[in-house]
């Protein structure tokens, strides 16, 4: 892509709903935030320039960061989820469990607490996909041994577990192993995020369903949970 190509994308997502300042995309191509940030806003619904994306995400696979800079350890690491989904979405299955690899790879090598990446997702991430991919079990084996490792430690909003048991929950609606197996993994999971008040009530309404169509159930449950990205989060 040249630099002209790059600031006519710029003036699109500019000119779109989304109309965010041009001081994001400032360095133009020569600038690997400038060219993740412009993909992020070219991938949306309604833009739809999946093809430009995909090509500014990619270029970013290899570019090196300041590993002791939060925010660009953080920002690469989202668009590497980004791009994983991206390329999901195009049934490109194996680019896109090599690239949240690298996400998970580079956000577990630090203790920062991000402002906006949660690793449970990132690792929720990589087991659906798995999970697409017919490698089922060794997904499910990477979320017990997750668990096993998170579940008892004194951290009241734990995105490992929270994503931990919905995937648990989500597997046993897709095998229908029951209603209430899957209710009890739920259960478990909100233990571990924070409930505001507001939420309670749909969501007591969601568990209080007494028929078996476990994914409609579940869904209701999401519908009733709140946004993760709104939250506060230990780790």
């Amino acid at each position: 892509m040249t630099q002209e190509e790059f600031h006519k994308l710029v003036h699109l997502v500019m000119d779109s709903p989304a109309h965010p300042p041009e001081t994001l995309f400032t360095g133009g191509m020569d600038n690997w935030r400038a060219r993740a940030r412009l993909a992020h806003f070219l991938a949306m619904k309604g833009i739809d320039k999946e093809k430009e994306a995909l090509e500014l995400f990619r270029s970013i696979v290899e570019e090196e960061i300041d590993e002791e800079n939060a925010e660009e350890v953080e920002e690469k690491a989202f668009a590497l989820q980004k791009l994983c989904s991206l390329e999901k979405s195009l049934n490109q299955d194996e680019k896109a469990l090599n690239h949240i690899n690298l996400a998970i790879e580079l956000a577990e090598n630090t203790d920062f607490l991000y402002k906006y990446l949660l690793r449970g997702e990132l690792w929720a991430d990589r087991w659906n996909l798995m999970h697409k991919m017919k490698m089922t079990e060794q997904a499910e084996a990477e979320v017990d041994e997750r668990l096993e490792a998170y579940k008892d430690l004194p951290i009241p909003h734990n995105s490992y577990v929270y994503y931990g048991y919905r995937f648990k929950a989500h597997l046993a609606a897709a095998r229908g192993s029951g209603t209430l197996i899957a209710k009890d993994y739920m259960h478990m999971a909100l233990h571990a995020m924070e409930i505001p008040e507001r939420n309670k009530a749909a969501l007591e309404h969601a568990f209080a369903a007494t028929h078996d169509n476990t994914p409609f159930i579940l869904a209701e449950i999401d519908k009733a949970t709140p946004n993760p990205d709104m939250l506060h989060w230990d780790i």
